[in-house]
Parts: C-alpha cells; sequence; structure tokens
C-alpha cells in the first residue's frame, strides 16, 4: 500500500463524488490535466505539483481493481476503524501481533496493504502510459472512402537521444540497492507493516548513475510526434478511432497508452448523410411530374436512372437499395432520392396562354376536400 492512499482523497482531488461513473472520471481529469499542464504553465511550480497530484488520482481511480481497494482503505480510514489498530491497550490481538488483513477482510485486500505475508502490487514496476487524445477533420469523399493521412501530436514521446531508458547512452541502469528493484520498502507502524515508495530511487526500482543529458534521466520529452493514421471507410462524423501503441509513452518499461482520435466529417454540397443511408434532392419540373419522366441521380460512384411516374407528388421519396455509404464492416446503407417539384419564376406569353388553357381544360379540383372550419 502507498501510504498516499491513507492521507489523500483522490476523489477531492480531480472534483469528482464518490459514486462517480468512468466516464466523468476521465472527464475531470482530462479537464485538469490540460489546465495545468507544465506545457501551459512554464516556470510555475505550484502549477507543475498540481498536475502530479491530478495524474496521481487518476491513475488510481481509472484502474478498476486499484479504485475498488482505494475505497475499502478510505472506508476504513474514515469510519476510524483504519486508526483502532495499534500496539495501545485498545489492540484485541496484543501487543506485537501482526494481523493478516487477508484474514479479516476475505483476502479481498491482499494488494492494499503490501508487506502483509510478502507480496503486494509494486508501486514501482512498469506502468502504462495515459492515451492522448487528438481531433482530425475529414471531407465527406475521404470519409466516406477510407484514407491514410499523418496527424501531428505535440506532448509526451520517448526521448531521442537515449530512446526513453533515462541513462545517457553508453552507460547502464542500476538495480536500486535499498529496495532491490521493487520500488517499495517496508515500514512497521504498530500491528501493520506498510509499503512505502522507496525514497532512494522514488518508487522506480532503478538507479541511473549516469542520467541522459537532454531528459535528465526521465526518459521522455515533450516533442511533436507525426503519427501515420488510417481512417476506414464509412467512418461518420464524431466517431472516435483508437490506434493503439500512439499515446504517451510508458514508465518503467511499461507500454505507451493508445491515440484517440475523434473525426469531424465537413457537410457534401449535395448528399446529407444519415448514418450509411445517403439523402439528395431531386429538382423536377411541373410537366416532369405531371406526365412522367426518367432523371439522372448523382450517387457517390457515378449516377443511376430513377423512373418518375406520372402524377407524382412534391416530395415523394424514391428508395435505390445499396448505393449509400459503404463501410469497411457491414451493409452498405441506401440512397433516399426526394423529388421536388420546382415551379418557374418567370414564363413566357405564350407558355402562360398555353397555361391559362390547361387550367380551363382541368377537371380535378385540388382543393375539392379542404374545408375551413366555422
Amino acid at each position: 500500500m502507498n501510504r498516499d492512499w491513507v492521507d489523500k482523497d483522490f476523489y477531492q482531488v480531480l472534483g469528482v463524488g464518490k459514486e462517480a461513473a468512468a466516464d466523468a472520471i476521465k472527464r475531470a481529469y482530462r479537464k485538469l490535466a490540460q489546465k495545468y499542464h507544465p506545457d501551459a504553465n512554464a516556470g510555475d511550480p505550484a502549477a507543475e505539483e498540481r498536475f502530479k497530484q491530478v495524474s496521481e488520482a487518476y491513475a488510481v481511480l481509472s484502474d478498476g481493481e486499484q479504485r475498488k481497494e482505494y475505497d475499502e482503505l478510505r472506508r476504513l480510514v474514515e469510519s476510524g476503524a483504519y486508526r483502532g489498530f495499534d500496539n495501545g491497550p485498545g489492540n484485541p490481538f496484543g501487543s506485537g501481533q501482526r494481523v493478516r488483513m487477508e484474514d479479516l477482510f476475505g483476502g479481498g485486500m491482499g494488494d492494499i496493504f503490501s508487506g502483509f505475508g510478502g507480496g503486494g502490487r509494486r508501486r514501482g514496476g512498469p506502468q502504462r502510459g495515459a492515451d492522448v487524445s487528438a481531433e482530425l477533420t475529414q471531407s465527406f469523399n475521404d470519409a466516406v472512402n477510407g484514407v491514410t493521412t499523418t496527424i501531428s501530436i505535440r506532448g509526451e514521446a520517448p526521448c531521442s537521444r537515449c530512446s526513453g531508458a533515462g541513462a545517457e547512452p553508453g552507460t547502464s541502469v542500476d538495480v536500486c540497492p535499498t529496495c532491490g528493484g521493487t520500488g517499495v520498502v517496508a515500514q512497521n507502524q504498530g500491528v501493520f507493516s506498510f509499503s512505502q515508495t522507496c525514497p532512494q530511487c522514488g518508487g522506480s526500482g532503478r538507479i541511473i548513475p549516469t542520467p541522459c543529458t537532454q531528459c535528465r534521466g526521465k526518459g521522455t520529452e515533450v516533442r511533436t510526434r507525426n503519427i501515420k493514421v488510417r481512417i476506414p471507410p464509412g467512418v461518420q462524423d464524431g466517431a472516435t478511432i483508437r490506434i493503439p501503441g500512439k499515446g504517451n509513452p510508458g514508465r518503467n518499461g511499461g507500454p505507451p497508452g493508445d491515440l484517440l482520435l475523434k473525426v469531424h466529417v465537413t457537410a457534401h454540397p449535395v448528399f446529407d448523410r444519415r448514418g450509411n443511408d445517403l439523402h439528395v434532392t431531386v429538382p423536377i419540373s411541373f410537366t416532369e411530374a405531371t406526365l412522367g419522366t426518367t432523371v439522372e441521380v448523382p450517387t457517390l460512384d457515378g449516377s443511376v436512372s430513377i423512373k418518375i411516374p406520372t402524377g407524382t407528388p412534391n416530395g415523394k421519396v424514391f428508395r435505390v437499395k445499396g448505393r449509400g455509404v459503404k463501410p469497411e464492416k457491414g451493409p452498405a446503407g441506401d440512397l433516399y432520392a426526394r423529388a421536388e417539384v420546382v415551379v418557374p419564376r418567370k414564363v413566357s406569353r405564350e407558355e402562360k396562354k398555353l397555361l391559362e388553357q390547361l387550367a380551363e381544360m382541368e377537371t380535378e379540383d385540388p382543393r375539392a376536400h379542404f374545408k375551413v372550419p366555422q
């Protein structure tokens, strides 16, 4: 167990409630991390410390198993049960007696109190890097057809000089002699034996005699990375694509995080996309709607012929199966063509005369069933 779990309220650090869902915790972390990131607060030690606190809190609360263990420990601390186990007169187990938390809690707390009977989680071991979020705007056609492009991400990356080792090239990284590479050391406090971060190596389990002159032993640096990404065919506006291994580098040999790329798609001048279906408006003249005709309707790959039957009303929709968006997986969508009868704004004298003759010949009253309430 890291002593910080006893002393710190990670929920308060992130500004969320104890019942907060994983998504709410992630949103709170991203907001605070952006606010206090060292890149945005150069030379501000208070912001840097705050950033470390936020990162530590998120590392615990974003891990389901660690969060469960942390919640149980905090429950003991807040209830006062934790402070009751000491070597004083109230110790029900007797002076100097060691207590296994597995015996008290059915084995579910072994990883919290590392050091009870040996074992426990190595706090300074390999840690997975954080996920990185980015956004990309694509044209309608590129989103429909798929494209491979390159994006630039500025943030933490493996040091270009030491390749993330933290040691000056040509030198070695040694195992910490104090903790033996575990990153933690035992500390006896009455009935409990705590494991706390090793004071010599800071929990990393290693010592770097000759730190890298570029990253100063950190193993990472802030720089711009150009990452090639593949946008699959049919991606929709607002979709998030996970690109494994392209997030922040891991710690102490841990794997890197992922890149979460949110895609924005620009509008098309002709097509309106709804899911994988495409909707298009097809203008037709009054005579075409009345007499019927065949019109060519554009699609994503050429055009199709649609028969407009005699007496087609304004707004009638024609469906062309399979001519919508074709995603990488799953069936293609359909094309929906909506007929829009266009009334001419200007007519010639001859056209007007013919229309007047037509009006005199009409036998069907379009308002025959139109009734005005009295």
